[in-house]
């Protein structure tokens, strides 16, 4: 699923397409988590005037209309030429002056929506604050983490505690600063805390400088790979030998994602009271 980062760097590589004017839609298949609005024809005619980010949502603004994009699972866009050859998940075309863009999408978990007041209040007003932020730092952690029972990382991975800090960069961030994905969150201490922050933004900056993580199939809409993924000192590397003491990495699962970690760098510490 893309993440945070990768989300950033799709949006970043549709830059080319600002300030053109869209020339035609067309729909191959609606049928996406919800479906493409019936009316999405209304964007002939309209330039693209902005994009933004808000967790892992690209706001596409036009002319006088705004549009919520999700990559759900395995979605991505690609800037193409009309001539390109079509692919079978391909949902959606949007001809601009001088590019195509192109929705794919294989498992059709990702959406295209209009950006309204009631998709503003469904899906943006609820959200945490953004993790690169200045929003986000200990003080405002540790007012969310009081009292949480659950695994740090699951508490991470809430996007009413904090957007965008997903499987990946929770598990490279919980290992950097020597914590166990399992602890409960409401036992980390101040200094924990502080030190989470720093690497949690630390870590997001580089995975976007470095275009993401190609672990399968992502890369951005210029069809460009990302190279976080060979960083990576954690995720994925379960049975693999720790960097720091050459213990092995071991895997366990917490919300039904898989969670690596180092039983001697990040050891499990039974601190809340019964």
């Amino acid at each position: 699923m893309p993440e945070l980062p990768e989300v950033e760097t799709t949006k970043t590589s549709l830059f080319p397409l600002l300030n053109q004017k869209v020339q035609s839609v067309e729909v191959r298949n609606s049928s996406l988590r919800w479906p493409i609005p019936d009316d999405i024809q209304k964007l002939v005619g309209q330039r693209l005037i902005g994009l933004n980010r808000r967790s892992k949502y690209i706001l596409a603004e036009f002319e006088q209309d705004q549009m919520l994009w999700h990559l759900g699972m395995s979605g991505s866009f690609r800037l193409t030429e009309p001539n390109d050859e079509l692919r079978k998940h391909d949902h959606l075309i949007i001809q601009f002056e001088d590019q195509q863009l192109r929705y794919h999408d294989p498992r059709r978990f990702g959406c295209i929506l209009w950006l309204n007041s009631e998709t503003q209040g469904k899906l943006i007003d609820t959200l945490g604050p953004e993790p690169l932020s200045t929003d986000f730092h200990a003080e405002y952690l540790a007012s969310k983490l009081k009292n949480k029972s659950v695994g740090i990382k699951i508490a991470l991975m809430d996007n009413h505690v904090v957007v965008g800090v997903g499987n990946i960069y929770a598990t490279e961030s919980l290992f950097n600063v020597g914590i166990h994905p399992a602890q409960p969150a409401g036992d980390l201490t101040m200094q924990q805390i502080e030190k989470l922050v720093v690497e949690i933004k630390r870590i997001l900056k580089s995975a976007i400088d470095l275009g993401g993580s190609t672990l399968r199939d992502y890369s951005n809409a210029m069809g460009e790979n990302g190279y976080f993924q060979q960083t990576l000192l954690a995720y994925g590397r379960a049975g693999e030998m720790c960097v720091n003491c050459e213990t092995p990495l071991e895997n366990l699962k917490l919300g039904q994602r898989a969670s690596v970690f180092c039983p001697q760098c990040q050891p499990l510490k039974k601190l809340r009271k019964p």
